[in-house]
């Protein structure tokens, strides 16, 4: 995310990289409520796909933004929009089902990946 990529969607293992090395990166959570209260990354915000668009104003437009969900459908659709509205956006491929298959943690302690 450092380096804009023509790709829409971003690996696990890079996201965990940003987070790790690069404080200008945003990581955003789409999922609903009690998804994100089952387990989510540690590090990230929360914003569900249905409130994006009125706390859009709350993402910094000058820095890359990553959204993810369960398994990438919702967040692709959140990057396409606001990479639309000039963001360099990015999607997290599987969406939080690959970041825990990997072997990622999630919090809180216990955290795991809800339902839809």
């Amino acid at each position: 995310m450092s380096s804009p990529v023509a790709d829409l969607e971003v690996e696990p293992a890079q996201v965990a990289r940003s987070l790790d090395e690069d404080p200008s990166v945003q990581v955003v959570d789409v999922r609903e409520d009690h998804e994100w209260e089952d387990g989510r990354i540690a590090g990230t915000r929360h914003i569900a796909l249905g409130e994006l668009t009125g706390r859009a104003a709350t993402i910094d437009r000058a820095r890359p933004v990553v959204f993810y969900c369960r398994v990438g459908a919702r967040s692709a659709m959140a990057a396409q929009a606001f990479r639309a509205s000039g963001y360099e956006a990015y999607s997290m491929r599987g969406g939080i089902v690959q970041w825990a298959a990997e072997g990622r943690p999630l919090e809180p302690d216990g955290g795991r990946v809800a339902d839809h």
